[in-house]
Protein backbone atom coordinates (compact mmCIF):
# COMPACT_ATOMS: atom_id res chain seq x y z
CA UNK A 1 0.00 0.00 0.00
CA UNK A 2 2.54 2.38 0.73
CA UNK A 3 3.85 1.92 -2.93
CA UNK A 4 0.78 2.62 -4.08
CA UNK A 5 0.10 5.88 -1.78
CA UNK A 6 3.89 7.28 -3.04
CA UNK A 7 3.08 6.76 -6.59
CA UNK A 8 0.03 8.52 -6.40
CA UNK A 9 1.48 11.46 -4.21
CA UNK A 10 3.66 12.12 -6.93
CA UNK A 11 1.16 11.98 -9.77
CA UNK A 12 -1.18 14.76 -7.95
CA UNK A 13 -3.41 11.97 -6.39
CA UNK A 14 -4.48 11.58 -2.51
CA UNK A 15 -3.54 8.29 -1.13
CA UNK A 16 -6.36 5.57 -1.13
CA UNK A 17 -6.89 4.37 2.22
CA UNK A 18 -10.03 2.54 2.95
CA UNK A 19 -12.64 4.70 5.11
CA UNK A 20 -12.69 7.29 2.62
CA UNK A 21 -15.19 6.85 0.07
CA UNK A 22 -13.05 7.29 -2.69
CA UNK A 23 -13.18 3.13 -3.48
CA UNK A 24 -16.71 3.23 -2.74
CA UNK A 25 -17.16 6.47 -5.01
CA UNK A 26 -15.15 5.30 -8.22
CA UNK A 27 -17.44 2.00 -8.13
CA UNK A 28 -20.47 3.80 -7.77
CA UNK A 29 -19.84 6.01 -10.31
CA UNK A 30 -18.64 3.17 -12.62
CA UNK A 31 -21.95 1.45 -11.84
CA UNK A 32 -24.35 4.37 -12.51
CA UNK A 33 -23.18 5.30 -16.00
CA UNK A 34 -22.87 1.57 -16.96
CA UNK A 35 -26.70 1.30 -15.72
CA UNK A 36 -27.72 4.45 -17.41
CA UNK A 37 -26.17 3.05 -21.10
CA UNK A 38 -27.68 -0.27 -20.11
CA UNK A 39 -30.72 1.17 -20.33
CA UNK A 40 -30.18 2.78 -23.34
CA UNK A 41 -29.53 -0.61 -24.70
CA UNK A 42 -33.26 -1.31 -23.71
CA UNK A 43 -34.49 1.56 -25.43
CA UNK A 44 -32.95 0.67 -28.62
CA UNK A 45 -31.70 -2.85 -28.93
CA UNK A 46 -32.32 -2.93 -32.38
CA UNK A 47 -29.03 -0.18 -32.71
CA UNK A 48 -27.45 -0.31 -29.72
CA UNK A 49 -26.82 -4.14 -29.06
CA UNK A 50 -25.59 -6.82 -31.29
CA UNK A 51 -27.32 -9.76 -33.04
CA UNK A 52 -24.24 -12.20 -31.78
CA UNK A 53 -24.32 -11.55 -28.33
CA UNK A 54 -28.03 -11.01 -27.79
CA UNK A 55 -27.64 -14.92 -28.21
CA UNK A 56 -25.77 -15.17 -25.96
CA UNK A 57 -27.58 -14.13 -23.21
CA UNK A 58 -30.73 -13.98 -21.72
CA UNK A 59 -33.33 -10.76 -21.01
CA UNK A 60 -34.10 -11.96 -17.45
CA UNK A 61 -29.65 -12.06 -16.93
CA UNK A 62 -29.77 -8.29 -18.45
CA UNK A 63 -32.46 -7.13 -16.08
CA UNK A 64 -31.09 -9.22 -13.06
CA UNK A 65 -27.48 -7.74 -13.83
CA UNK A 66 -29.10 -3.80 -14.22
CA UNK A 67 -30.93 -4.13 -10.88
CA UNK A 68 -27.93 -5.12 -8.66
CA UNK A 69 -25.63 -2.70 -10.36
CA UNK A 70 -28.57 -0.06 -9.44
CA UNK A 71 -28.54 -0.89 -5.99
CA UNK A 72 -25.03 -1.27 -5.77
CA UNK A 73 -24.25 2.15 -7.43
CA UNK A 74 -26.48 3.40 -4.99
CA UNK A 75 -25.84 2.26 -1.68
CA UNK A 76 -21.89 2.68 -2.22
CA UNK A 77 -22.83 6.30 -3.51
CA UNK A 78 -24.32 6.82 -0.35
CA UNK A 79 -21.68 5.35 1.39
CA UNK A 80 -18.93 7.38 0.04
CA UNK A 81 -21.45 10.49 0.17
CA UNK A 82 -21.10 10.05 3.73
CA UNK A 83 -16.93 8.93 3.98
CA UNK A 84 -15.69 11.79 1.61
CA UNK A 85 -15.74 15.06 1.45
CA UNK A 86 -15.76 15.28 -2.10
CA UNK A 87 -18.80 14.38 -3.28
CA UNK A 88 -18.36 14.32 -7.33
CA UNK A 89 -18.48 10.82 -7.35
CA UNK A 90 -20.96 9.82 -5.23
CA UNK A 91 -23.17 12.37 -6.71
CA UNK A 92 -22.30 11.13 -10.34
CA UNK A 93 -23.34 7.56 -9.56
CA UNK A 94 -26.83 8.47 -7.71
CA UNK A 95 -27.37 10.70 -10.49
CA UNK A 96 -26.85 8.17 -13.39
CA UNK A 97 -28.59 5.46 -11.12
CA UNK A 98 -31.23 7.28 -11.04
CA UNK A 99 -31.67 8.86 -14.31
CA UNK A 100 -31.31 4.83 -15.06
CA UNK A 101 -34.51 4.17 -12.60
CA UNK A 102 -36.72 7.49 -14.13
CA UNK A 103 -35.89 6.07 -17.72
CA UNK A 104 -37.47 2.54 -16.64
CA UNK A 105 -35.24 0.73 -14.06
CA UNK A 106 -34.51 -3.15 -14.05
CA UNK A 107 -38.72 -3.08 -15.15
CA UNK A 108 -38.02 -1.64 -18.26
CA UNK A 109 -40.07 -2.57 -21.13
CA UNK A 110 -38.51 -4.26 -23.93
CA UNK A 111 -40.15 -4.06 -27.19
CA UNK A 112 -40.14 -6.65 -30.20
CA UNK A 113 -36.31 -5.79 -31.51
CA UNK A 114 -36.62 -4.53 -35.44
CA UNK A 115 -34.18 -6.16 -38.14
CA UNK A 116 -31.35 -3.66 -38.91
CA UNK A 117 -28.53 -4.09 -41.34
CA UNK A 118 -26.10 -2.44 -38.87
CA UNK A 119 -25.81 -1.84 -35.03
CA UNK A 120 -23.48 -0.79 -32.31
CA UNK A 121 -22.31 -3.10 -29.65
CA UNK A 122 -23.10 -0.82 -26.79
CA UNK A 123 -24.10 -4.09 -24.48
CA UNK A 124 -20.90 -5.85 -25.45
CA UNK A 125 -19.48 -2.57 -23.83
CA UNK A 126 -20.74 -3.02 -21.11
CA UNK A 127 -20.70 -6.44 -20.19
CA UNK A 128 -17.09 -6.67 -21.06
CA UNK A 129 -15.93 -3.87 -19.33
CA UNK A 130 -18.36 -4.62 -16.32
CA UNK A 131 -16.35 -8.44 -15.78
CA UNK A 132 -12.87 -7.53 -17.28
CA UNK A 133 -13.32 -4.91 -14.13
CA UNK A 134 -15.05 -7.37 -11.85
CA UNK A 135 -12.13 -10.11 -12.16
CA UNK A 136 -9.20 -8.32 -12.89
CA UNK A 137 -9.11 -5.16 -10.91
CA UNK A 138 -8.85 -7.33 -7.76
CA UNK A 139 -6.49 -9.93 -8.87
CA UNK A 140 -4.19 -7.15 -10.15
CA UNK A 141 -4.44 -5.41 -6.53
CA UNK A 142 -4.14 -8.51 -4.70
CA UNK A 143 -1.16 -10.39 -7.10
CA UNK A 144 0.61 -7.65 -8.54
CA UNK A 145 3.68 -7.74 -10.33
CA UNK A 146 4.95 -3.72 -10.08
CA UNK A 147 2.46 -2.06 -7.21
CA UNK A 148 3.00 1.32 -8.47
CA UNK A 149 1.07 0.24 -11.35
CA UNK A 150 -2.27 1.32 -10.02
CA UNK A 151 -6.16 0.95 -11.31
CA UNK A 152 -5.95 4.93 -12.33
CA UNK A 153 -2.51 4.90 -13.40
CA UNK A 154 -1.65 7.53 -16.11
CA UNK A 155 -3.65 7.66 -19.55
CA UNK A 156 -6.27 4.86 -18.44
CA UNK A 157 -8.37 7.27 -19.84
CA UNK A 158 -6.96 6.99 -23.03
CA UNK A 159 -6.82 3.14 -22.72
CA UNK A 160 -10.71 2.69 -22.40
CA UNK A 161 -10.95 5.10 -24.63
CA UNK A 162 -9.60 2.18 -26.96
CA UNK A 163 -11.45 -0.59 -25.34
CA UNK A 164 -14.90 1.37 -25.66
CA UNK A 165 -14.40 1.84 -29.14
CA UNK A 166 -13.10 -1.71 -30.17
CA UNK A 167 -16.60 -3.11 -28.15
CA UNK A 168 -18.65 -0.39 -30.22
CA UNK A 169 -17.68 -0.91 -33.64
CA UNK A 170 -17.36 -4.62 -32.74
CA UNK A 171 -20.37 -5.44 -35.73
CA UNK A 172 -18.70 -3.18 -38.47
CA UNK A 173 -14.62 -4.88 -37.65
CA UNK A 174 -16.30 -8.49 -38.22
CA UNK A 175 -17.93 -7.04 -41.23
CA UNK A 176 -14.87 -6.03 -42.53
CA UNK A 177 -13.03 -8.91 -41.56
CA UNK A 178 -15.36 -11.18 -43.04
CA UNK A 179 -15.51 -9.58 -46.39
CA UNK A 180 -11.92 -9.00 -46.75
CA UNK A 181 -11.45 -12.33 -45.70
CA UNK A 182 -13.69 -14.06 -47.97
CA UNK A 183 -12.87 -12.40 -50.78
CA UNK A 184 -9.22 -13.50 -50.80
CA UNK A 185 -9.62 -16.98 -49.47
CA UNK A 186 -12.38 -17.29 -52.28
CA UNK A 187 -10.34 -17.78 -55.11
CA UNK A 188 -8.37 -21.30 -53.42
CA UNK A 189 -11.28 -22.14 -51.08
CA UNK A 190 -11.56 -26.06 -51.51
CA UNK A 191 -14.88 -27.92 -50.56
CA UNK A 192 -12.70 -31.25 -50.10
CA UNK A 193 -10.42 -29.87 -47.80
CA UNK A 194 -13.44 -27.70 -45.79
CA UNK A 195 -15.25 -31.42 -45.63
CA UNK A 196 -12.00 -32.81 -44.28
CA UNK A 197 -12.08 -30.22 -41.20
CA UNK A 198 -15.35 -30.42 -40.56
CA UNK A 199 -15.08 -33.64 -39.90
CA UNK A 200 -12.68 -33.34 -37.27
CA UNK A 201 -13.72 -33.43 -33.62
CA UNK A 202 -14.60 -30.11 -32.39
CA UNK A 203 -11.61 -29.91 -29.50
CA UNK A 204 -9.21 -31.06 -33.05
CA UNK A 205 -10.63 -27.89 -34.98
CA UNK A 206 -9.98 -25.62 -31.93
CA UNK A 207 -6.48 -26.44 -31.88
CA UNK A 208 -6.08 -26.46 -35.27
CA UNK A 209 -7.91 -23.29 -35.61
CA UNK A 210 -5.90 -21.87 -32.90
CA UNK A 211 -2.36 -22.90 -34.46
CA UNK A 212 -3.14 -21.58 -38.21
CA UNK A 213 -4.40 -18.02 -36.29
CA UNK A 214 -1.58 -18.05 -34.49
CA UNK A 215 1.01 -18.89 -37.51
CA UNK A 216 -0.45 -16.56 -40.03
CA UNK A 217 -0.78 -12.99 -36.93
CA UNK A 218 3.52 -14.14 -36.09
CA UNK A 219 4.53 -13.45 -39.51
CA UNK A 220 2.23 -10.58 -39.62
CA UNK A 221 2.98 -9.23 -36.05
CA UNK A 222 7.11 -9.49 -37.80
CA UNK A 223 6.09 -7.56 -40.54
CA UNK A 224 4.45 -4.79 -38.21
CA UNK A 225 8.14 -4.38 -36.20
CA UNK A 226 10.21 -4.74 -39.13
CA UNK A 227 8.47 -2.48 -42.02
CA UNK A 228 8.40 1.42 -40.88
CA UNK A 229 4.74 2.29 -42.19
CA UNK A 230 3.14 -0.88 -40.64
CA UNK A 231 5.03 0.11 -37.14
CA UNK A 232 3.54 3.28 -37.16
CA UNK A 233 0.52 2.22 -36.47
CA UNK A 234 1.76 -0.67 -33.87
CA UNK A 235 3.72 1.85 -32.04
CA UNK A 236 0.51 3.11 -30.85
CA UNK A 237 0.27 -0.55 -28.78
CA UNK A 238 3.82 -0.08 -27.77
CA UNK A 239 3.49 3.48 -26.52
CA UNK A 240 2.11 2.29 -23.41
CA UNK A 241 4.48 2.44 -20.53
CA UNK A 242 1.88 0.60 -17.83
CA UNK A 243 0.85 -2.79 -18.03
CA UNK A 244 -2.22 -4.23 -16.92
CA UNK A 245 -5.98 -5.68 -18.32
CA UNK A 246 -6.44 -2.38 -20.20
CA UNK A 247 -3.32 -1.93 -22.00
CA UNK A 248 -4.10 -4.46 -24.02
CA UNK A 249 -7.25 -2.46 -25.74
CA UNK A 250 -5.09 0.05 -27.30
CA UNK A 251 -4.96 -0.59 -30.69
CA UNK A 252 -4.82 1.64 -34.11
CA UNK A 253 -8.61 0.94 -35.75
CA UNK A 254 -6.69 0.55 -38.94
CA UNK A 255 -4.06 -2.21 -36.95
CA UNK A 256 -7.49 -3.97 -35.75
CA UNK A 257 -8.87 -4.25 -39.22
CA UNK A 258 -5.83 -5.61 -41.01
CA UNK A 259 -5.08 -8.57 -38.19
CA UNK A 260 -8.30 -9.52 -37.80
CA UNK A 261 -8.60 -10.27 -41.71
CA UNK A 262 -5.03 -11.48 -42.06
CA UNK A 263 -6.19 -13.92 -38.94
CA UNK A 264 -9.54 -14.79 -40.48
CA UNK A 265 -8.22 -16.34 -43.65
CA UNK A 266 -6.84 -19.21 -42.99
CA UNK A 267 -10.01 -19.75 -40.81
CA UNK A 268 -12.39 -19.45 -43.50
CA UNK A 269 -9.72 -21.84 -45.99
CA UNK A 270 -9.93 -24.56 -43.92
CA UNK A 271 -13.93 -23.96 -43.48
CA UNK A 272 -13.46 -24.16 -39.03
CA UNK A 273 -17.05 -25.26 -37.52
CA UNK A 274 -18.78 -22.54 -35.98
CA UNK A 275 -18.31 -24.38 -32.44
CA UNK A 276 -14.54 -24.13 -33.19
CA UNK A 277 -14.38 -20.57 -33.76
CA UNK A 278 -16.34 -19.21 -30.97
CA UNK A 279 -14.44 -21.32 -28.80
CA UNK A 280 -11.06 -19.60 -30.30
CA UNK A 281 -12.89 -16.36 -30.03
CA UNK A 282 -13.60 -16.44 -26.37
CA UNK A 283 -9.65 -17.64 -26.14
CA UNK A 284 -8.62 -14.69 -27.91
CA UNK A 285 -10.43 -11.82 -25.91
CA UNK A 286 -9.51 -13.82 -22.69
CA UNK A 287 -5.84 -14.02 -23.65
CA UNK A 288 -5.80 -10.37 -25.03
CA UNK A 289 -6.80 -8.86 -21.47
CA UNK A 290 -4.46 -11.61 -19.21
CA UNK A 291 -1.21 -11.41 -21.44
CA UNK A 292 -1.30 -7.29 -21.00
CA UNK A 293 -2.63 -7.55 -17.05
CA UNK A 294 -0.56 -6.97 -14.04
CA UNK A 295 0.07 -10.44 -12.88
CA UNK A 296 2.87 -11.55 -10.85
CA UNK A 297 1.69 -15.35 -11.73
CA UNK A 298 4.76 -17.51 -12.92
CA UNK A 299 2.08 -20.06 -14.80
CA UNK A 300 5.27 -23.17 -14.19
CA UNK A 301 5.96 -25.43 -17.94
CA UNK A 302 2.59 -23.39 -18.85
CA UNK A 303 4.50 -20.64 -19.81
CA UNK A 304 6.12 -22.39 -22.88
CA UNK A 305 2.92 -23.85 -23.96
CA UNK A 306 0.28 -20.72 -23.73
CA UNK A 307 1.59 -16.93 -23.87
CA UNK A 308 1.33 -15.42 -20.60
CA UNK A 309 2.12 -11.95 -19.15
CA UNK A 310 5.64 -12.52 -18.18
CA UNK A 311 6.21 -13.80 -21.63
CA UNK A 312 3.96 -10.14 -23.44
CA UNK A 313 5.81 -8.30 -21.25
CA UNK A 314 9.01 -9.11 -22.42
CA UNK A 315 7.99 -8.15 -25.68
CA UNK A 316 6.16 -5.00 -24.74
CA UNK A 317 9.80 -4.17 -22.72
CA UNK A 318 11.83 -0.92 -23.83
CA UNK A 319 14.67 -3.50 -23.69
CA UNK A 320 16.62 -3.63 -26.95
CA UNK A 321 17.41 -7.43 -26.47
CA UNK A 322 13.91 -8.26 -26.79
CA UNK A 323 13.08 -5.63 -29.28
CA UNK A 324 12.56 -8.58 -31.58
CA UNK A 325 11.12 -11.14 -29.61
CA UNK A 326 7.92 -13.34 -28.44
CA UNK A 327 5.64 -12.42 -31.40
CA UNK A 328 3.45 -15.16 -31.09
CA UNK A 329 -0.39 -14.17 -29.35
CA UNK A 330 -1.60 -17.45 -28.18
CA UNK A 331 1.62 -20.25 -28.59
CA UNK A 332 5.11 -19.52 -27.61
CA UNK A 333 6.13 -22.56 -30.15
CA UNK A 334 5.59 -20.60 -32.87
CA UNK A 335 8.50 -18.02 -32.28
CA UNK A 336 10.66 -20.58 -30.70
CA UNK A 337 10.24 -22.66 -34.33
CA UNK A 338 11.37 -19.48 -35.82
CA UNK A 339 13.97 -18.40 -33.23
CA UNK A 340 11.93 -15.21 -31.49
CA UNK A 341 11.63 -17.04 -28.35
CA UNK A 342 13.33 -15.52 -25.28
CA UNK A 343 11.90 -15.61 -21.48
CA UNK A 344 14.11 -15.25 -18.79
CA UNK A 345 13.73 -17.79 -15.83
CA UNK A 346 11.56 -15.94 -12.94
CA UNK A 347 12.48 -11.83 -14.15
CA UNK A 348 10.19 -9.74 -15.49
CA UNK A 349 10.97 -6.20 -17.40
CA UNK A 350 11.82 -3.25 -15.12
CA UNK A 351 9.89 -0.45 -17.63
CA UNK A 352 7.81 -0.94 -20.97
CA UNK A 353 7.08 1.82 -24.00
CA UNK A 354 9.04 2.47 -27.04
CA UNK A 355 13.11 1.97 -27.42
CA UNK A 356 14.82 4.98 -27.60
CA UNK A 357 12.57 6.90 -25.81
CA UNK A 358 10.59 7.23 -28.83
CA UNK A 359 6.95 8.66 -28.22
CA UNK A 360 3.58 8.81 -29.93
CA UNK A 361 0.92 11.64 -29.08
CA UNK A 362 -1.48 11.23 -26.31
CA UNK A 363 -4.87 10.56 -26.66
CA UNK A 364 -6.95 8.57 -28.59
CA UNK A 365 -7.99 10.78 -31.62
CA UNK A 366 -4.01 12.74 -31.77
CA UNK A 367 -2.83 8.94 -31.61
CA UNK A 368 -5.08 7.73 -34.62
CA UNK A 369 -3.94 10.43 -36.80
CA UNK A 370 -0.16 9.82 -36.11
CA UNK A 371 0.94 6.75 -38.67
CA UNK A 372 -0.73 9.55 -41.42
CA UNK A 373 1.63 12.19 -40.14
CA UNK A 374 -0.97 14.43 -38.88
CA UNK A 375 0.61 14.71 -35.29
CA UNK A 376 4.19 13.94 -35.22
Amino acid sequence: MKLINDYLSRHGHAPFKFGQGRISGYISATLGILSFLAILCFHFPEYLTTQELRQVYTEQFARTLLLVALCASFILGLLSFLLNQQKRLSMTGVLFSTAAVVAGGADIQLNSIGETPYSLGLDWFILALFFSALVFIPMERAFAQKLETHTLRPEWRTDLAYFFMSHMLVQFILIFTTSSSTFLVGWVASDALRDAIQSMPVWAQFLLAVFMADFSQYWFHRLYHTVPFLWKFHAVHHSSKHMDWLAGSRVHLVEILITRSVVMIPLFLLGFSAEALNAYVILVGVQAVLAHANLNFNFGFLKYILVTPQYHHWHHADDPAYAYKNYAIHLPIIDMLFGTFKLPGKEWPKSYGLLNNKTVPKGIIRQHMFPFGYDE
